[in-house]
């Protein structure tokens, strides 16, 4: 089976969207490349915050600046209790969680099988 085509346009999105949520101090910044492992998405965003106020502020910097560039979520969830906050991109998701939940929930040890980009 050949290799899922590359989608130039998605993972400058992900890094797009990794690169705002550094803006706003995320931690342990990473993009997952799931392209061929899930139909849903080419690329997962996967950061921390260090309460639930820091996680909303890296959700709500994400989305005001990527609807300056017309870009808009197909689906927000999490923002009522900020502990998790999904931003649904379409090809690009990205999960901003607070430090507690990411390590209960452990996305990027359910996705070890996929290449991994820790972003600074």
């Amino acid at each position: 089976m050949a290799p899922p085509q590359e989608n130039p346009a998605a993972k400058a999105l992900a890094h797009k969207i990794a690169g705002l949520v550094l803006d706003k101090k995320g931690l342990e910044v990473l993009i997952l490349d799931v392209r061929g492992k899930t139909s849903y998405a080419d690329y997962f965003v996967i950061a921390s915050g260090e309460s639930a106020r820091q996680v909303t502020a890296m959700a709500e910097h994400v989305d005001e600046t990527l609807r300056e560039d017309a870009i808009r979520p197909l689906g927000v969830e999490g923002y009522e209790t900020g502990h998790w906050v999904l931003l649904d991109y379409g090809e690009v998701v990205a999960h901003l969680f607070d430090t507690e939940v990411r390590a209960f929930y452990d996305l990027e040890g359910l996705w070890t099988d996929v290449p991994h980009e820790r972003v600074a």
